[in-house]
C-alpha cells in the first residue's frame, strides 16, 4: 500500500513539473515561427537551384 501511495506521488509531481515548464507562445509568436519556417525553406529552395545551375554551367 504504501509503495501505490509513493507511485501516484511521483505521477502527481511529474505530471504537475512538466505542466508548469511548458512555455505558451502568442499568437504573434507563433505566426512569427511560421514564417520564419517558410522563409528557411525559400532560403534552401533557391540555394538547391543555385547548386544545379552551377552544376549545369559546370557541366558545358
Amino acid at each position: 500500500m504504501k509503495k501505490l501511495a509513493y507511485i501516484f506521488l511521483f505521477a502527481f509531481v511529474t505530471t504537475t513539473a512538466l505542466s508548469s515548464c511548458r512555455e505558451d507562445k502568442s499568437a504573434g509568436e507563433k505566426m512569427e515561427d511560421g514564417i520564419e519556417e517558410v522563409g528557411d525553406g525559400i532560403e534552401e529552395g533557391a540555394e538547391e537551384v543555385q547548386d544545379e545551375v552551377e552544376d549545369a554551367v559546370d557541366d558545358n
